[in-house]
């Protein structure tokens, strides 16, 4: 039987946010801004080969390595499960990679991200992407995105042990 990640799926995304690529950037590598939209709390080290690992809130980790960082351009990291024991062997950290490239469009920038996923993925991680990257258009201008619903419900969905 083949393994689950031998197809792979490309999820490509894409928001215009109303600030500039300098202000943008930071949310994908300063760990205080990455809270406000995407984690619960996160560490990384955004150089190659740095940490990239964020807590979900949701009994696991992602957890990957920064691959490249050009400044107000362009974020590449690997990305992957941690914690989870189940699920681990579909997506280990660092197993799928993220490419975000921030193209300036007047005083807003298009982010387009693309995730390399196994294809039992992609649709998970198109949902969750959609979901995210719209809680980004509204914390980089300086907007509150509210509690993360997507965190509230897997807690809700998360068996007891």
């Amino acid at each position: 039987m083949p393994e689950a990640h031998s197809e792979t799926s490309i999820v490509e995304r894409e928001v215009r946010v109303e600030a500039e690529p300098e202000v943008v950037f930071p949310f994908f590598t300063d760990p205080e801004k990455m809270v406000r939209w995407l984690a619960s709390s996160a560490v990384l080290d955004p150089r190659p080969g740095g940490a990239f690992s964020i807590d979900t809130g949701v009994d696991f980790m992602i957890a990957g390595e920064y691959v490249a960082v050009e400044p107000n351009t362009r974020v590449v990291f690997t990305w992957g499960f941690g914690g989870l024991p189940d699920q681990g062997n579909l997506l280990p950290p660092g197993a799928s990679t993220v490419e975000v490239d921030l193209v300036p469009d007047g005083e807003a920038t298009v982010v387009h991200l693309t995730h390399r996923v196994p294809a039992a993925l992609a649709d998970f991680h198109s949902i969750g992407w959609e979901h995210y990257l719209g809680r980004l258009a509204i914390a980089a201008p300086g907007g509150d995105p509210g509690p993360d619903a997507f965190a509230r419900a897997g807690e809700l969905l998360t068996p007891d042990e």
